[in-house]
Order: C-alpha cells, then sequence, then structure tokens
C-alpha cells in the first residue's frame, strides 16, 4: 500500500503488508549500536526556557538471557529461513562475537535484512546508512543476504568538517552508505555535479557567436563567467581513435586521417558535421577536432565519496529539530539514482521522515515505517506542512477507542505521545523517564505581543479518572505559570471533574477579549469524532510549538499525484 506511514515493528510490517517484489527502491538509516539514547529536542519560544525532551529511541539493542527474549526468538526464526546462508553467517558470528549487544543487532538486522531481500523488485537496490561501529559486521550480512557480486558501493559520505575533539585518532568526519542490487538489472541514473570554475576556466575556452563564427573567450570572461548573451561556450575533444582501426582510416573534406585512423565512421562522421559539432583547422594539415558544448554536458560523473552534501546545521531552515536527520539533497541523490517517478520507495526506519519527504517531492511512491508513534507523528505533521493538502494513509494508529485503549495498555509513553499528537502538543518528558511533575505535553501560543504562553497537557488513558486528577492538573497549571490546561482521557469524564474544572474559571484572551475555559477536559471519543477541540486564540497557528517544515518546491517528477490514498485522518 504506497503513500502509507506504518507504526509498529518493521519486521512485522514487512512481514504482514508488504507483498514480495513490489518495491523499487529501500533506504533504511536503523540506530547504529553506539550506545546512545537520542532525544528529539522540541522547539521553544523565544525567551521561553525549557529542557522538554523525549527519548525517541534507545539505539542499544540488548541480549537477554531470558527465556523467549526477542534476540533468541529472532534467531531461531533465521536459523529456520529458506536463506541457509544467513543462517550460517549468524550462527558462526554468535561463536565468534558471543551473546552481547552488537549480536543482539545483528540478528534482528539480518531478521529485516532478509524481508527487505523479499519485497524488493529484481530491478530494485538498498542503501544502508550507518557509522563504522557496525558496518563491517552489516556488510557481511548483506554480502549474505544480496550476495557479493550484488554489491555495489561502499558510498563514503563526509558529513561534517574537521573538528579537534579526537585527541588519540582520526576524527570521525563521514558515514557509510552501503549500496546493493537484487540483480544486475537493477535501475541505476547515473548522477553528476557541475563543473567546478576552475574546470570551466582551463578548459571551457571557446565561443561560438550567433552566425557561428568561433574565438577565444577572453581573460576576464574567463575569470567573471559572464558570457555575451547568443553566444554557446565550448571545449574541443581528439577525434583521433585510441587503437589502429583500418576502416576508420579516410580522407574527410580533403583532412588526412589520424595515424591510428578517427574515432567514428563516415556516417557518424557526418551527421556530426551537419549539427555543427566539428571544427576545422585553418589549413588542410590541421586536425578537426569535436566540439563539446558546455550546454549539453551533464556535469561531473558522482563517484562513491561525496563530499558536496554538508551535515544540516542548526541554523539551516530544513532543520525540524530530530538528532539523526539526514539532508534532503543526500536522500534526492539517491532516489534519482535509482528510482524512476511512479516507483515505490521504502524507509522501514523513517524517523523525521527525511527519505518520504524526497520521495514525494520527486514524484515518487513511498512507504514508511516507524516503531515510535512520536517518529509517525513528526512525520504526518511533516508532509502536511511542507505539501499543502497531501492526502496519505497511517496504519497502525488507533482508529478507534478500541484500539486507543489497546494501546494505553500495551504501551503507557506511546498512548501519551499519540494523544497529545491529537491536541497539536509537543510531548514532554524530562530527561530522566517518568518525571514530567504532571506534564505530559505543551502547547505554546501567542495572542498578544508579550510573546509565547503555555498550555499544559495532561493525558490519561487508564479507566479510572477522578476529581482530584484535574485538581492536580489545576495545580500544575499555576505551578508552570501557564494560562490553560488540557485533559485528554480516554474515560469518560465525571461530574466532578467537570465541576472541579469549572471551578478554574476563565482566560481572557487579549487579542479579541473571548474567554476560554482555563481547564478543560476533551475525550478521546469527542477529538475522534470532531465534537470537542481545545479552545483558544493563537495568532501564530501552531508556529511556536512545532518547527515546521517549509513548503516543498514544485515536484521535480512526473505524475506527482500517483498512489496517493485517502487520509484516514490518523
Amino acid at each position: 500500500m504506497a503513500n502509507t506511514l506504518y507504526f509498529g515493528d518493521n519486521l512485522n510490517v514487512l512481514r504482514d503488508h508488504i507483498a514480495a517484489e513490489s518495491i523499487d527502491l529501500i533506504y533504511l538509516d536503523p540506530p547504529f549500536n553506539s550506545n546512545r539514547n537520542y532525544n528529539v529536542l522540541f522547539k521553544s519560544p523565544k525567551g521561553v526556557q525549557s529542557d522538554a525532551q523525549i527519548t525517541a529511541f534507545d539505539d542499544s539493542w540488548h541480549w537477554s538471557t531470558e527465556h523467549g527474549s526477542q534476540a533468541e526468538r529472532e534467531y531461531s526464526e533465521i536459523l529456520h529461513q529458506s536463506n541457509t546462508d544467513a543462517a550460517e553467517v549468524i550462527s558462526a558470528l554468535r561463536r565468534v562475537l558471543g551473546e552481547n549487544d552488537i549480536m543482539a543487532y545483528l540478528v534482528m538486522m539480518t531478521n529485516r535484512l532478509l524481508e527487505m531481500h523479499r519485497v524488493l523488485k529484481p530491478t530494485g537496490s538498498l542503501y544502508l546508512h550507518c557509522d563504522p561501529t557496525a558496518s563491517h559486521y552489516l556488510k557481511v550480512v548483506l554480502d549474505t543476504v544480496f550476495s557479493p557480486l550484488n554489491f555495489c558501493n561502499n558510498i563514503v559520505w563526509q558529513r561534517s568538517d574537521t573538528h579537534n575533539d579526537a585527541k588519540r585518532q582520526f576524527p570521525a568526519i563521514s558515514d557509510h552508505i552501503l549500496f546493493y542490487r537484487k540483480s544486475d538489472h537493477q535501475t541505476f541514473n547515473q548522477q553528476h555535479t557541475p563543473h567546478a570554475d576552475k574546470t570551466l576556466q582551463e578548459w571551457y575556452q571557446y565561443l561560438e557567436l550567433p552566425d557561428h563564427t568561433v574565438r577565444r573567450m577572453t581573460k576576464l570572461e574567463r575569470e567573471s563567467q559572464v558570457i555575451p548573451q547568443g553566444t554557446r561556450r565550448f571545449n574541443t575533444a581528439d577525434m583521433t581513435s585510441p587503437n589502429p582501426r583500418p576502416n576508420l582510416m579516410y580522407e574527410y573534406k580533403g583532412y588526412a586521417y589520424p595515424s591510428n585512423g578517427w574515432r567514428y565512421s563516415r556516417e557518424s562522421m557526418e551527421e556530426l558535421d551537419a549539427q555543427g559539432k566539428l571544427l576545422f583547422p585553418a589549413t588542410k594539415t590541421g586536425r578537426i577536432m569535436l566540439k563539446r558544448y558546455l550546454d549539453e554536458q551533464k556535469g561531473v560523473t558522482i563517484g562513491d565519496t561525496w563530499t558536496d552534501i554538508s551535515q544540516l546545521r542548526a541554523s539551516m531552515p530544513e532543520r525540524l529539530g530530530y538528532p539523526t536527520q539526514k539532508p534532503l539533497a543526500l536522500l534526492e541523490r539517491i532516489i534519482n539514482a535509482s528510482s524512476n517517478p511512479g516507483d515505490v520507495v521504502l524507509d522501514p526506519f523513517c524517523g523525521c521522515g527525511t527519505a518520504v519527504h524526497a520521495a514525494q517531492s520527486l514524484g515518487r511512491q513511498w512507504i514508511g515505517i516507524d516503531i515510535t508513534h512520536l517518529a509517525i507523528a513528526l512525520v504526518e505533521k511533516r508532509l502536511r506542512d511542507a505539501f499543502p493538502g497531501i492526502k496519505f494513509d497511517v496504519q497502525g494508529t488507533p482508529k478507534d477507542l478500541e484500539g486507543a485503549r489497546d494501546l494505553a495498555m500495551r504501551d503507557k509513553y506511546q498512548f501519551q505521545w499519540w494523544a497529545c499528537s491529537l491536541v497539536n502538543a509537543q510531548p514532554f518528558q524530562n530527561k530522566k523517564k517518568g518525571a514530567d511533575g504532571g506534564t505530559d505535553g505543551l502547547i505554546y501560543f501567542q495572542d498578544d505581543a508579550t510573546g509565547a504562553k503555555k498550555i499544559v497537557v495532561s493525558v490519561k488513558g487508564g479507566d479510572s479518572v477522578g476529581r482530584t486528577m484535574i485538581a492536580d492538573l489545576k495545580n500544575t497549571v499555576e505551578r508552570e505559570k501557564a494560562q490553560m490546561g488540557l485533559f485528554v482521557t480516554l474515560a469518560e469524564p465525571t461530574k466532578p471533574m467537570r465541576d472541579e474544572a469549572a471551578s478554574a474559571g476563565f482566560y481572557t484572551s487579549p487579542a479579541n477579549g473571548q474567554q476560554y475555559p482555563k481547564i478543560q477536559i476533551l475525550t478521546i471519543e469527542g477529538l475522534f469524532n470532531g465534537t470537542q477541540r481545545p479552545l483558544y486564540n493563537d495568532l501564530s497557528q501552531g508556529g511556536l510549538t512545532f518547527k515546521q517544515a517549509q513548503k516543498a518546491k514544485k515536484s521535480q517528477g512526473t505524475q506527482p499525484e500517483l498512489g496517493l490514498l485517502q487520509d484516514d485522518g490518523g
């Protein structure tokens, strides 16, 4: 199902929802097993100090000795896969590495890579983005799953400048992208970058005037790179065959052939002549040269070392605050190289959604998967900010009360993050997990010239709610010097709860003089069916709570609407 976000474990989504040989390109940027917690640092309005952050994922995948642990279960699954080479390799790695974190990481990645190989079309490719922590082990696994014959490149991306924080080793400034194909029939479009100024100055020194006369560029024209209007810039190329070719040794318009013969047949030579691409010398003793017009050149062919795409810096408008966010230019290069407009791009660790954003802008269909609802909510917002009016499907998030109750029972924090997204609040969690002080989410708004104001959000997923919870929210609002509080509940509120909320009074907006309940109780059911919504006046239209993605430029691909599905509101 293309143009869909899936919330859930990508192994289950791949097995249950992605058909065999249905995907044209896979890009994945999985956790690197570098023993770090990655936090999403949310935007805080100017003048508002806050350490609100959320642990997006812990990239240490641990091996548990408990019976039935995930690593052991997935290890057993690999042993029973039809790919016996994968079973042998992962067994050998377990004997060598032992039962530790890196082994758990490799087991889980192997299981998922086997599924990714299954869903790729024969013309498809996979790009695995990693750092040196586990890239050498992943290369062994990928060789086993895809075959060493289908290894294309180890692309080195220089993501940052050299720095001085490494005292006993060379500074780490690059990531690795392992590029594999499903078969030797894979789609590949060679990529190019513009010529360097030095190349243009030294090589493209001729101008063809509108009357087809030719002259050399002046020094000023070469240095300024400014040429007269209506002229075409070109350089010249030798037309000598690299090897003696008797059948190409012919005289052309009175000009003798080179010692090895021409590079082109007489028919091709006549065609080039008709196109005006031959430069004839002034005398018959000179040599005919081929004109190579600058406006017909694609540029410099891109190799396997990418130094021209910078990492995202804090000041860049593209930056959304997600810790592992990659530049759009990086994903656009990969997607342009290994897919065509209308193809399906899959990112099974979609994070903040750079791959699906790039796919949408280039006219591809896409599928994104992530195991945290926080990531899915961020991608949803990013796509709607960048592509106003976009329609897509979201699977795995609650669609009704039963689904909401199920999520609340399975994972308290995922439920809280999901519920916060229903009211456009940024989830709140202090550095110490659980120490939120009664605050599950925050909304910043502005309704006068004094700056940002705050709404505290409290989320309850249990069946038992009461008046004291509303009283606690009132106290939190006062303590945090917030203007209002939202109580989002899965259960129906009681009359004492409503009375307690009413006793808090109203907040009067100075912008329009309108009064809004200071404590508002919102049910999941009411938010689902549209009968309830938060009530407040925000002149910033949400711009203080979340950083908005820039609106995308017009699609560079064809069929930009291809494969779009009706949004179900998830």
